[in-house]
């Protein structure tokens, strides 16, 4: 190669590194811009969606909607927007369709009270609607409103053989959902939000087909009173329900399907494992167990009887002191007094009774 074109590209090649220096020290001193992300505002109107899983019958309440930001185009005419609708006058409507977290709340997913089919609406899947007549004195003075929880109690008097009655009371039915007082499904306020106390006649509860026809059966019974239930009892019951595995929770189950399982759960109304009491156990002059078999011959000055005991004689029980002998498998109870003629008497007809029951009995083998 010629001398003088080598200089020529060695000379080009300095020249070209050179300048790729410069460049990379020129750049690497300035400082680069920092980029700022500019958030762009949600634009479109608030519309009401759902804060949790509403399934259907749930009454709305307002710890149950709100309004959240929608985009324009996809708003439609059944939705309720935020300045248009009125958010008090939804409070108390029940879902008719179920309603998933998030979701907007459409005019055709709830149902007024007052509407037709509120009722049928505000019943679970599987529930039904009784109606049992009530009075100041049986229904809690008219503090029972809509939506409260009550439990049911049977009063009535048990009458034995001989006429004596035994007087009792048991409580036969637990959380009991209250649908509607009289003909209303809605709480009546005033103007200034205070609630309205009103006297009622007859009281429509949320019950399963087989408390339905309970109830049926106990209003010819006897008669019905409801008390009203705290609302902390729910809880308290459900975690006792949970302790004692009544309430079984998969482990691969979401928030929302526990939620909804507990939600059942606190819901669900109790029969069976009830309380009662008997006249005996509020007042020392009434009965406190069945009246015994057997007949008295007519005698109406006795006092109350003790229950029936088996393999005990069943007569008369004595005013004064008494003294229990024993055959066998049978006891006679004997006044002292009576003299011991009436004594031996007494226990020669239990001996010889016993002694004729022991023929009967061979008689029967051969």
């Amino acid at each position: 190669m010629d001398k003088k074109k080598l200089i020529l590209l060695v000379g080009a090649l300095i020249i070209a590194v050179g300048t790729a220096l410069a460049a990379r020290s020129m750049f690497a001193g300035a400082a680069a811009p920092e980029a700022t992300a500019v958030e762009a505002e949600p634009q479109g109107p608030k519309v009401l969606v759902a804060k949790r899983g509403l399934p259907v019958g749930t009454i709305i309440t307002a710890d149950a909607v709100a309004y959240q930001l929608w985009p324009q185009e996809l708003v439609q005419d059944a939705y309720f927007i935020d300045g248009e609708a009125d958010m008090e006058s939804l409070l108390g409507t029940v879902v008719r369709h179920q309603i998933t977290a998030g979701e907007p709340v459409t005019q055709g997913s709830l149902v007024a009270p007052g509407d037709r089919g509120f009722l049928a609406a505000a019943l679970g899947p599987g529930m039904r609607a009784v109606t049992v007549p009530v009075s100041a004195r049986t229904g809690v003075a008219g503090f029972v409103f809509p939506g409260d929880r009550v439990d049911m109690v049977l009063t009535q008097t048990v009458t034995g053989d001989e006429g004596e009655a035994l007087r009792t009371s048991e409580t036969i039915l637990t959380n009991l959902r209250v649908l509607a007082t009289d003909q209303s499904t809605e709480t009546t306020t005033t103007e200034d939000g205070r609630t309205v106390v009103r006297a009622f006649r007859t009281v429509t509860m949320e019950v399963t087909p087989r408390i339905a026809e309970k109830i049926a059966v106990a209003q010819t019974i006897g008669t019905l009173s409801l008390s009203l239930r705290s609302i902390a009892d729910n809880q308290a019951e459900l975690e006792r329900a949970i302790a004692a595995g009544e309430v079984n929770l998969p482990n691969d189950a979401s928030a929302e399907e526990e939620e909804s399982i507990l939600r059942a759960a606190m819901s669900r109304p109790g029969e069976g494992a009830t309380t009662f009491q008997t006249g005996g156990d509020v007042s020392r002059f009434q009965r406190r167990s069945l009246p015994p078999r057997g007949g008295d011959g007519g005698n109406n000055d006795r006092q109350p009887a003790m229950a029936y005991t088996p393999g005990v004689s069943a007569d008369a029980t004595p005013s004064g002191p008494t003294v229990r002998v024993t055959r066998g498998q049978t006891t006679v109870v004997t006044p002292v007094g009576t003299g011991a003629g009436a004594l031996l008497d007494r226990q020669s007809q239990s001996m010889n009774q016993g002694a004729r029951v022991g023929s009967v009995g061979m008689s029967t083998l051969r």
